[in-house]
């Protein structure tokens, strides 16, 4: 179980300690008695979410995780007191991309389809066909980026610096995004590009009960 507030500043490699319990093979263990939620609801709940309030749960998983306190202004989600660094955080929900155009031949199936669960397992991750997009990144106002994925059965964390995004070209970040926005830009995660993140960003895995754990014990 996940301490309630380690430090896993960047300069540190993650320890054994720190590294969320994945659990069994869908990461969604029954519930101790004292969880506040079952980890498949949450987990469904979480998937549900929109954008600024998904936005929201992400930040305070890794002020959790980070002990970061508030931003010291708008333009970016968490600050690190002890180091004095500026946090950004994105994350994304992995679902199966929809296959198929909608055409006036395919209206009726492809709307009754999109309301079936997508959510794509992290062991499925090479075989799937999915397009996370961290965007509105704005490399200029913050130090460290936490970002990363919520698979069906764990929540995978990845951590780079600002500079990390420039010097990397492997990333593919683009620096243009919306026409206008000087210094805001994107990149994606998919199969083709994962496996570079993982081998160079992973810093954690969480199961959702190690999630709901974090909050549980304060």
């Amino acid at each position: 179980m996940l301490a309630s507030r380690p430090s896993i500043h960047p300069e540190a490699a993650p320890s054994a300690g720190l590294r969320g319990d994945v659990g069994d093979a869908d990461g969604i263990e029954t519930p101790r008695p004292s969880a506040r939620i079952d980890p498949i609801a949450f987990r469904d709940g979480l998937f549900a979410l929109r954008t600024r309030r998904f936005g929201k749960v992400c930040e305070m998983m890794i002020e959790k995780l980070t002990g970061a306190g508030r931003a010291r202004n708008i333009f970016h989600d968490l600050f690190d007191d002890a180091h004095g660094e500026r946090i950004e955080v994105k994350f994304s929900t992995v679902n199966a991309s929809h296959e198929g155009a909608i055409t006036s031949d395919t209206l009726f199936s492809a709307v009754a389809a999109a309301s079936a669960p997508r959510a794509v397992a992290f062991d499925e991750w090479p075989d799937r066909s999915f397009d996370c997009n961290i965007q509105q990144v704005k490399p200029a106002e913050f130090d460290l980026l936490y970002y990363g994925l919520f698979f069906r059965d764990r929540v995978v964390i990845f951590r780079m610096r600002a500079q990390d995004l420039m010097e990397d070209p492997a990333i593919l970040y683009c620096d243009r995004q919306h026409k206008g926005n000087v210094g805001e830009g994107q990149f994606h995660l998919t199969p083709r590009t994962i496996a570079h993140h993982l081998e160079r960003y992973h810093l954690l895995d969480l199961s959702y009960r190690a999630f709901i754990e974090l909050f549980d014990a304060t």
